[in-house]
């Protein structure tokens, strides 16, 4: 069997213009594909900011990884478990475009269809992001000022250059320019204004987003990198550090993870959780041996010594290190 691993994965956003109108703020302030290291991306997804579409009535917030409203646990339960497995398995967030690039380009979901046949054609060293940067493939979006004020422009990440125009859609078109142009790939250049609202639009409706979770508590169960993270799209600061500060760039690091004591925590709570399964599982199967009923095809000798050697394996210390490398169990819910 040829093994075909899934060593790539492309979020999506939503784009619109500002719809005077109705009172909608701009958002088409992305160019056609971005890249954010783990905090900027997180900003994205604590808030989940969508345009309008025809499947919303505009531009709002869904919350946390968009199913806040649906959640019967707090929103931060699941964003714990997104940022221990991002930081993990090294996620690269990669994210393209649908609606409009800039308020003059209406893509619809064009970019979104055209993504996996650039990547497709991409090496897989090709798709590190490190790569991209170091060789002029992406470029960071800086805060800027305009009219007396910072627009945090920083929050958008990093995007495509002409260079990676030129390299990796020029494996697909002969004149890749005429694709993606630079208006495209820098929104600003089609209305400044614009542009600036749209930042603002985002980074206004992210720190709303943020204060939520101080006002309901649960700011108390969010694990430190996230923690880090609620404070500065808030308040502006965590312990005095800004995003760029290279204490809170290090919170998101696998090895920061894997040495951390709240990390092991977690390690403790899925432990005490398998070790609760197994033991229901073992009871379970001995009140069905009890009850005499018959299931000739069944082997219920041999399930109830699995059951009796995988719950002597959770109880094991060592099953501590096995746990290692996984997303383990949040301890706010250990006991479900």
């Amino acid at each position: 069997m040829v093994y075909q691993p899934v060593n790539a994965v492309l979020a999506g956003r939503r784009n619109s213009p500002a719809d005077p109108k109705i009172g909608l703020p701009p958002l088409a302030v992305y160019s056609p594909i971005h890249y954010q290291e783990l905090p900027e991306l997180f900003m994205d997804f604590i808030c989940s900011l969508t345009g309008k579409s025809p499947s919303t009535i505009g531009f709002g917030s869904e919350g946390a990884l968009t199913k806040a409203p649906f959640n019967a646990l707090w929103p931060v339960i699941d964003l714990n478990n997104a940022l221990v497995s991002a930081i993990l398995t090294g996620y690269a967030g990669f994210t393209t475009s649908a609606g409009w690039v800039g308020p003059r380009f209406r893509v619809d979901h064009d970019i979104s269809m055209l993504a996996p046949e650039i990547w497709c054609r991409m090496r897989v060293h090709e798709r590190d992001p490190e790569f991209l940067k170091a060789n002029g493939y992406l470029e960071k979006v800086d805060d800027f000022c305009l009219d007396g004020r910072t627009i945090l422009a920083s929050r958008l990440g990093y995007r495509i250059t002409a260079l990676f125009v030129e390299r990796f859609l020029g494996r697909i078109f002969e004149t890749p320019d005429m694709v993606f142009t630079e208006e495209m790939l820098r929104p600003e250049k089609q209305d400044l204004d614009q542009f600036a609202a749209g930042v603002d639009a985002i980074a206004e409706a992210q720190k709303r987003v943020a204060e939520q979770y101080f006002e309901d508590g649960s700011i108390e169960a969010a694990c430190p990198p996230l923690r880090a993270l609620l404070h500065i799209m808030a308040l502006g600061s965590w312990e005095g550090a800004s995003v760029e500060d290279p204490a809170v760039r290090a919170l998101f690091t696998r090895e920061s993870l894997l040495a951390s004591d709240w990390y092991r925590a977690r390690l403790c709570a899925k432990q005490t959780r398998d070790i609760a399964l197994w033991k229901r599982h073992l009871a379970a199967l001995e009140a069905f041996e009890a009850s005499g009923i018959k299931t000739a095809p069944i082997d219920i000798a041999a399930r109830l010594a699995y059951a009796r050697q995988q719950l002597a394996r959770a109880r094991c210390p060592e099953y501590l290190e096995e746990l290692g490398g996984t997303i383990g169990g949040d301890p706010c819910v250990a006991g479900l």
